[in-house]
């Protein structure tokens, strides 16, 4: 008769905080890109504004309209000097300064609401033993 004794140890470590910080890590990144996305959005329009872009072309016409949404609430604030066709939009220079205040604004909150630092990593050992005998 003889007696096979297996032992198997199998240790892990989590860390309950992580997935907390992945979710405000991910949420900060989103709304990074997306402020980031207007603001660029918003400088190509002080961009074509200022070399007199064609408003009738249908590309041009899709950045006025969508940038009017974020901007109308700023428009003559500031006056826009002009020469010819060309108009440099200072109000929405102005709007950039602003939405790039909200972005870090609402970035920091959530940062402070959701992150949490990391803490004491939890370790777990499981032992299994198993016994195999055999007889001849």
């Amino acid at each position: 008769m003889s007696n096979d004794r297996t032992t198997q140890v199998s240790s892990s470590q989590r860390d309950p905080e992580r997935e907390q910080r992945i979710f405000t890590f991910k949420a900060t990144q989103l709304i990074w890109l997306l402020f980031g996305i207007l603001e660029a959005l918003i400088a190509l329009r002080i961009g074509l504004k200022l070399i007199g872009a064609n408003p009738d072309s249908p590309i041009v016409a899709l950045i006025y309209g969508f940038t009017y949404l974020f901007l109308f609430p700023f428009a003559g604030l500031i006056g826009s000097p002009t020469y010819g066709s060309m108009v440099l939009e200072l109000s929405s220079m102005f709007a950039m300064l602003i939405y790039a205040l909200i972005a870090w604004a609402i970035e920091r909150t959530v940062w402070l609401i959701f992150y949490r630092p990391n803490g004491p990593v939890v370790g777990t050992t499981q032992t299994t033993t198993s016994e195999h005998r055999t007889t001849p």
